[in-house]
């Protein structure tokens, strides 16, 4: 899952608190401010009472904030998960703060909350910074955009993601995470050049950030370009502590382009630092196995098993490749599966030649249906056969459907005829 960019909202609702929190000055009537209210209680996770709140917001008074309202109705609509309410509120928001003078705050009078606690001590006074009307306009904006963003995201319109982030201004580039936000939302829409693009500008700012490495490493992988995705992934795991999955990852790189020697350095090495991980065992198995490899694979695979049961039935299968049987029925006989086990046990009795050990089995393969499968009649078949009881290895035959083993069935026909007419041919 890729790391969504989650900026704080309850941020904004502090600052929405504090700037309008201010009481009149002593002996002046106050009224309760219900935004500065309903912030306050989304801030304090009471969401119901906090649109309730909102309700009582007066909005034909001539001092009415509309940037802040519709803000704040924003912010109460996306914990709310109505993110195409909060994307109306937040749009509406961003035009009435375009178009909203900002003062400079009075200083004169006395900063409180909704309800005093106590006349406030004289503070020594300090310089007055200079107010910045344009740059307040500026940052509320930018703010605006990210949540706006955030709510694109959430609906998976990711080009107004995208649109939003750099509406955003700088504040659409100060965190890693928004680039590797941004690329992803360019991955979905299929803009792949400019999703990597995306991560090349975060890798610029944030060189330190090695998850935006990683993410351009999948993605080159995705699109079949195995010979960047490997030099990428290889300087991801030089900068970071690359966990046992991120080891495959690679090595499935370097197999799909080619390299199955590389992989298997990279697996042997994973190994050492992962012993006890059966994916790396059986990926390295299955390289060694394509090598040729076979008893290597076979103790790998053994290895694995010995750690996850789900990869008993390969374990079983690469002990019977290379005749080990006595360990192929050990591993066999931890099998769950009745049906794979059964079936598994039949293939290792008839390389065996212990065509007997078949027909004792075969209560057991009807018991499981297991003589629906042309392939296990035909093994019964030839298990009767070779032990000269011919009307029964007849009989299995024609059952079969399967064209290829039909054909086969036919040369052991012929076979049983020659043996019927002079015994001495058969063996």
């Amino acid at each position: 899952m890729k790391k969504i960019v989650t900026i704080s909202i309850n941020i904004l609702l502090i600052l929405i608190m504090t700037a309008m929190a201010y009481a009149q000055d002593a002996g002046e009537s106050t009224e309760i401010d219900h935004l500065a209210l309903a912030a306050l209680m989304i801030h304090d996770g009471h969401l119901d009472k906090a649109e309730a709140e909102l309700l009582l917001v007066d909005t034909s008074d001539e001092s009415f904030d509309a940037a802040t309202y519709h803000t704040i109705r924003g912010v109460l609509d996306s914990k709310k998960d109505r993110y195409k309410n909060a994307i109306e509120n937040y749009l509406i928001a961003v035009d009435a703060t375009k178009a909203k003078i900002f003062d400079a705050p009075d200083l004169k009078k006395e900063k409180k909350f909704l309800f005093s606690l106590g006349k406030s001590k004289k503070k020594e006074s300090a310089a007055v910074p200079v107010f910045d009307a344009e740059k307040v306009k500026k940052e509320k904006l930018e703010k605006l955009h990210i949540y706006l963003s955030q709510a694109y995201y959430q609906l998976k319109d990711y080009a107004n993601t995208v649109k939003h982030l750099d509406l955003a201004g700088e504040r659409g580039k100060d965190k890693a995470a928004l680039f590797a936000m941004r690329a992803e939302c360019y991955w979905k829409i299929k803009q792949y050049d400019n999703a990597i693009q995306a991560l090349n500008t975060g890798m610029s700012l944030f060189a330190d950030d090695a998850m935006l490495l990683k993410q351009k490493y999948y993605y080159f992988a995705e699109l079949g370009l195995y010979q960047t995705a490997i030099e990428n992934a290889k300087k991801y795991m030089a900068v970071t502590d690359a966990d046992a999955n991120e080891h495959i990852l690679l090595a499935q790189l370097l197999i799909k382009a080619g390299q199955a020697d590389e992989a298997a350095k990279i697996l042997e090495s994973a190994m050492g630092n992962y012993p006890k991980n059966a994916e790396i065992a059986m990926l390295l198995g299955t390289v060694y196995m394509e090598q040729g490899m076979n008893f290597t694979a076979a103790h790998l695979f053994k290895e694995a098993a010995n750690t996850e049961k789900k990869y008993l039935k390969d374990a079983v299968e690469m002990h019977r490749r290379i005749k080990d049987y006595s360990h192929a029925i050990f591993l066999n006989a931890q099998m769950n599966d009745k049906v794979e086990k059964l079936k598994q046990l039949v293939a290792i009795i008839l390389d065996r030649g212990e065509y007997e050990k078949v027909i004792g089995v075969k209560d057991e393969l009807k018991r499981y249906n297991l003589l629906d499968d042309d392939n296990m009649r035909y093994a019964l078949a030839y298990a009767y056969f070779m032990s000269k009881d011919y009307e029964q290895a007849e009989l299995h035959l024609k059952k079969i459907q399967d064209n290829e083993l039909f054909a086969k069935g036919t040369v052991i026909r012929k076979n049983i005829e020659k043996c019927r007419e002079n015994s001495m041919e058969c063996f």
